[in-house]
Formats: structure tokens, sequence, C-alpha cells
């Protein structure tokens, strides 16, 4: 059954507002390819920032790096807006302790699609951080102090984009880029356990969907994801493309990130779906809901 849950209306508005100013922004400002080439560049470089900081390294930790360049993955993810990486990282570790159940702060099962989307950011009950899940960063003060003021980030980088090629720069680099980037991350949450296949057995609906991987840079293989969580590679065969891991493998091999890790291939192999228990299950979220509620 979906929960109902409450909306803070005040909290609503300037997300609100940033998405018009993105829809307008579209009709009124001039375009040139250089501007939707900034758009593009800046989505991509933060979804990274995000993908491969706030989720494998924040949440998961599933490489090592130094505590400037943690400090610099932090910064550049919390320019797209999306609060501070020990918020971030806090609430996905939540997720995953109770994912797909009651307590599942975005459960598209549980909540449904726009609760799951977006609507639990705008609800003040997900407001606080919840230290006792990320004691590990914790100790970091200048993480505490970016947590504290999640907005720094984000303004930096208005200001300096304006700054560099005015209210086209403004508009391409930051706006837009930022809402599609908001909606391109929320996607995980609201469809990836709702839409795509499973080769995994898993005590959640997870699923693997390539067209997500493409969006958010390999986050797509969700089923993957929630077999082994502290693996930096999300693609497991070499058809799953992850951009995101590629990314960091690159960065290892120039000593700036390391001792990246790899599922354990034996597990991989005890966890595998038979086909005919794959043909049996739900094809979605929505068909396994029905079922459960026919049992009742």
């Amino acid at each position: 059954m979906t929960q109902i849950r409450e909306i803070h209306a005040t909290r609503s508005i300037p997300f609100l507002a940033f998405h018009l100013v993105a829809i307008v922004g579209v009709c009124l400002v001039p375009f040139a390819w250089k501007w939707v080439g900034l758009c593009v560049g800046m989505y991509y470089l933060r979804m990274f920032a995000i993908t491969g900081g706030y989720h494998r390294y924040f949440s998961h930790r599933t490489y090592k790096t130094s505590r400037a360049f943690q400090f610099f993955m932090a910064c550049l993810a919390q320019s797209s807006a999306q609060k501070g990486a020990l918020w971030w990282a806090a609430n996905h570790r939540h997720h995953h302790k109770f994912s797909d159940h009651e307590n599942d702060i975005h459960s598209p099962l549980h909540t449904g699609f726009f609760w799951s989307h977006v609507g639990w950011i705008l609800s003040t009950e997900n407001d606080r951080t919840h230290w006792e899940l990320i004691q590990d960063f914790k100790k970091y003060p200048e993480l505490v102090w970016l947590d504290r003021h999640q907005h720094v980030p984000a303004v930096a980088l208005a200001i300096g984009l304006f700054l560099a090629g005015g209210a086209p720069a403004l508009f391409w680099g930051f706006f837009l880029s930022t809402a599609l980037l908001w909606h391109g991350t929320f996607t995980i949450n609201s469809l990836s356990h709702v839409y795509g296949s499973r080769r995994y057995t898993t005590t959640d609906t997870s699923r693997n969907n390539f067209w997500l991987a493409l969006l958010t840079m390999g986050e797509g293989w969700h089923n993957n994801h929630h077999t082994y969580q502290s693996s930096t590679n999300q693609g497991f065969f070499w058809w799953e493309i992850d951009p995101t891991y590629y990314v960091l493998k690159g960065l290892e091999k120039v000593g700036i990130v390391w001792d990246l890790r790899k599922p354990p291939l034996e597990l991989l192999e005890a966890k595998r779906i038979s086909k005919d228990v794959r043909d049996a299950m739900p094809r979605n979220v929505s068909e396994a809901v029905r079922k459960k509620s026919a049992v009742h």
C-alpha cells in the first residue's frame, strides 16, 4: 500500500521556481551550440561527482583517496545543489538498510513514484543529517562545515559561470543543467526499482536498466549494485557501460584514487537467479503490488 506523506509547501517554492527559470530560459535565453555543450558538460561533470563521490565513495567507501581529493569531490558534488555530502551519504546508507521495506525513505513500492522521485526531499521529515550513520566522515571538520553550508558550492558555481559567460552561461551551465541533473539522479530512486531486469537475488526490487545507466554514468545497473554494494564498478560485464568506473580507473592510474573494489565472482554466481525463476517474476513493481494485494 502506498504511504501518504506530507510535502512541505514553503520548501517547494524555491524548487518550483528553479524549474520555472529553467523552462522559461529555454525560450528567452539566446541559443548556441556552445551553450548546449556547456549544459551537457556541466551535467556529466557533476553527475560524476554525485555517482563517484556521493555514492561510491561517501556512501559505500568502494575506493580510497586523499583527504584533499575527498574534499574536492564533496565540493563538486554539492555544486549540484543536492545538499551536503554527509547528509546525502547518511540518507543513502539508511536506504540500503531498509531498501524497499516500510522504513525506506524513498521506496516506490511503498511511497509511489512522486515521493520516491522528489517528494521525500521536499519534506521536512528528511532534513536532518543522520550523524550516527556517517561517523567515519564526521571526523573531518571541513566536511561537517560543507554539510552545514550546503549551498556555498552551488552559489559559487553560479557566480563563476555568470562572470565567465554572462546570463547565457549562468542559464545553460547552471539552471538548466542543474534541473536536468536533479531528475537524472532522482530516476535511480523512482525508476531503477521499477523498470528493468534482475540478474541477482536481493531483498529488494532493484533492477538493471541500460537507459538509466546512460543517463547516470553507470548507476542504472542497480540490481548489480544492491547485490554487492562495496563494488566500485556497477557494470559487472563488459557490455554494461559504467563511465563513472572508467573515470575512477583513470584516476587510479595517476595515483589520485586507489584500492578500487570489485565483486567476488563466487558471490555473483551464488546470487544469480535461474531462468525459470526469472521468467516467473513480476515484470515491474506495479505487477508485484497487484500480486501482493491478491494474496492478502
